[in-house]
């Protein structure tokens, strides 16, 4: 018989049950029941609350008041404000996710360390490492000058009550699943405790005014382990990337409440911490003379900066009866639309032949533009037509085989012309002029046709296809 006031929680959703059961019936997942002993309330407690007189009744405001905006606290680190929107938002919780070895512990002591000389009062809660852990790798990176208050500690109400006693601007708390509370029975990383610690951080930034950074494990899957209640109560989630074998770290927003969510900030990791990458295109492109058959040169953009990375294709004769479709920074979904295109509306066939398809660098691309960068490097593979060294390329590709125009095309057309590029194949509305000529494609078939011939002129689509063109642009 279970203990009187047990539920059992699963770890996976948090939904709770009365007994145990070997799968939960919320989520389906398996073996996750915990039991976890909470306590109960009294009996007529809710009674008695409900004759208590409120001391502040319920409030109204119209949403033409004038609202200021949020101030902000720069940390320093120009990559982290600009994923944050601007720099931290006093009051405010962040949590940020990542895989186990990608840095966040030290790009957030970086952090900390450059806002703490720009006159903030900062502190690092770790309960992972102890206080000479944290301040030996401080001392490696250069930062042990720095006036960054330093603590180890798990509990959760001595924490609450060491950021009360003393003033702070920015805390992390290094990691959330560590923290417990002796409110409840169950073990630290359990959702109980995970929700518990951080319902209790937020309530704490946002009544003593203190920004808290929580940094958050991930499940093998990628995602923020806990409740997803979590991300909900921060105001804003940011994930840390990075690939194993590249130097290169992404910081991605997933949720701002106070800025853009598709920001990114670029970092380089070095034997000194992280490294700002101010110019991430010149990163991620090849830097040889002459342009490999099946490599295109994409003109994308990541938030509010354009970025130039190297789609890399290899179309080869399939060994086996089952052709391999392989791809590393892009959506297998988007490469197999690309692929069912290129065969219906263009006549090529790659069901008897192996596609790998890779972003150079590490970096992972999600906006539709890219879909003719992947097109031109697929055909040019398969061709053995290699593009031109001095050539982007960038275009949505619809279903019925034509290439549609995409969103900042100047922005990215003056990235490209910054880092040495003089043409573009792209649908022909994008920026022409002497200085920069754009090879214009209305369909997927032009595309096809001008790597196979080589033919990289300027022209615009003509007739009812560059009408609709540029009419949507």
């Amino acid at each position: 018989m279970a203990r009187e006031g047990a539920l059992y929680v699963c770890q996976a959703c948090g939904a709770s049950q009365s007994k145990w059961a070997g799968q939960c019936p919320a989520c389906l997942s398996w073996n996750a029941l915990v039991e976890e002993v909470g306590s109960a309330a009294p009996p007529g407690a809710l009674a008695a609350r409900r004759n208590v007189k409120l001391r502040n009744a319920l409030a109204f405001e119209t949403l033409d008041a004038l609202t200021p905006a949020p101030g902000r606290i720069p940390t320093g680190v120009d990559e982290f404000d600009r994923v944050c929107g601007g720099g931290v938002v006093p009051g405010s919780a962040i949590l940020v996710g990542g895989d186990p070895g990608v840095g966040k512990s030290t790009l957030l002591l970086q952090v900390l360390a450059a806002a703490s000389l720009r006159g903030a009062a900062c502190a690092y809660i770790s309960g992972e490492e102890a206080v000479e852990q944290v301040r030996a790798r401080a001392q490696r990176m250069g930062l042990g000058h720095a006036p960054v208050k330093l603590a180890a500690e798990t509990n959760l109400r001595a924490i609450v009550e060491g950021l009360k006693r003393d003033r702070f601007d920015l805390v992390v708390i290094d990691s959330i699943q560590t923290l417990w509370s002796d409110q409840h029975d169950a073990g630290p990383g359990s959702v109980t405790q995970v929700r518990a610690a951080a319902s209790e951080l937020v309530r704490l930034s946002k009544t003593r005014g203190v920004a808290v950074v929580l940094v958050g494990h991930v499940t093998k899957d990628g995602q923020i382990a806990g409740p997803r209640v979590v991300e909900h109560m921060v105001d804003a989630v940011l994930a840390f990337e990075g690939e194993r074998g590249y130097p290169f770290r992404i910081l991605r927003g997933a949720k701002n409440r106070f800025g853009a969510t598709d920001e990114i900030g670029v970092f380089e990791m070095g034997d000194a911490g992280l490294r700002e990458v101010k110019n991430p295109s010149a990163l991620f492109l090849n830097e040889g003379d002459e342009r490999a058959a099946g490599a295109a040169v994409f003109a994308g953009v990541e938030g509010s900066r354009p970025v130039l990375v190297e789609f890399q294709a290899l179309v080869a004769p399939s060994a086996y009866g089952t052709p391999r479709r392989a791809v590393v920074g892009w959506d297998s979904g988007r490469l197999a639309m690309v692929l069912a295109v290129l065969e219906a509306r263009c006549g090529l066939g790659f069901g008897d032949r192996d596609v790998y398809l890779n972003v150079a660098g590490g970096l992972r691309i999600t906006e539709p533009a890219a879909d003719l960068a992947a097109a031109a490097a697929l055909v040019s593979s398969a061709l053995d037509k290699p593009l031109p060294q001095d050539c982007v390329v960038f275009g949505e590709v619809s279903l019925s085989g034509e290439v549609r125009g995409v969103s900042r095309m100047d922005m990215r057309t003056k990235e490209a012309v910054k880092l040495g590029f003089a043409r573009a194949l792209a649908p022909g509305v994008a920026a022409e002029g002497p200085a920069f000529p754009v090879a214009g494609v209305a369909r997927l078939t032009d595309a096809v046709r001008r790597i196979g011939e080589g033919d990289f002129q300027m022209t615009k689509p003509s007739g009812a296809a560059g009408a609709r063109l540029r009419a949507r642009h």
